[in-house]
């Protein structure tokens, strides 16, 4: 901390997520400062294991309280999520979203709830500098059943070289959008939003 002259909690939020390898972990365990490093590694390894293990048995635990999903229950989750990533502009409907199982989730529901048509979806890809773009559109073409001539153009997020921001997550296959250019479902969606709030007071 004193060599890079930072604080310690600004350090230990820099280091969450960095995990060591069993390489690095032993090289470390059998280093002369030996006493309170030796001590320090194990009882972060195990706080490691503990958190991962917890994080486990709570992502099942909510898996199990959720069971199967009725076709109403997909209609209102797809309605929040629009509500929550979903564009605002009456000019027709576009998603976005990093997480391939969300972005599945609301193509197929567009196509269930929405009548979407294959033809009618388009995607664009926003990704990094430096990653791979034609793997990334294959993944997410594969995924949505959207084809890569349904692509608009991909924007490429140049990474600025003075930065100092550390990046923790890093998608591989950048952040996807579908459009569907029907201004009529658009509404129709901000209705059925206005409906679960309007509801929800009740």
């Amino acid at each position: 901390m004193h060599a890079l002259k930072l604080s310690k909690s600004t350090v230990s939020d820099w280091c969450h997520d960095v995990r060591l390898t069993k390489r690095q972990l032993n090289h470390l365990y059998k280093s002369k400062k030996s006493g309170g490093l030796k001590g320090s590694i194990v009882a972060a390894k195990n706080k490691q294991e503990k958190r991962i293990k917890e994080t486990q048995e709570l992502f099942i635990l909510g898996k199990k309280e959720i069971g199967m999903l009725s076709k109403r229950d997909r209609f209102l989750a797809g309605i929040a999520f629009y509500a929550s990533e979903g564009t605002k502009s009456d000019k027709g409907c576009s998603f976005s979203n990093s997480d391939s199982t969300i972005i599945k989730f609301m193509v197929d529901w567009f196509r269930e709830f929405g009548y979407v048509t294959q033809k009618k979806f388009y995607g664009a890809i926003w990704i990094h500098e430096g990653l791979n773009e034609g793997k990334a559109k294959k993944f997410w073409s594969k995924l949505t059943r959207i084809p890569l001539d349904h692509f608009y153009k991909t924007y490429i997020a140049i990474n600025k070289k003075d930065s100092k921001k550390i990046r923790k997550n890093i998608h591989q296959n950048g952040v996807f959008s579908f459009y569907v250019s029907n201004v009529v479902l658009y509404r129709k969606i901000r209705g059925w939003i206005g409906g679960v709030l309007a509801g929800s007071m009740v």
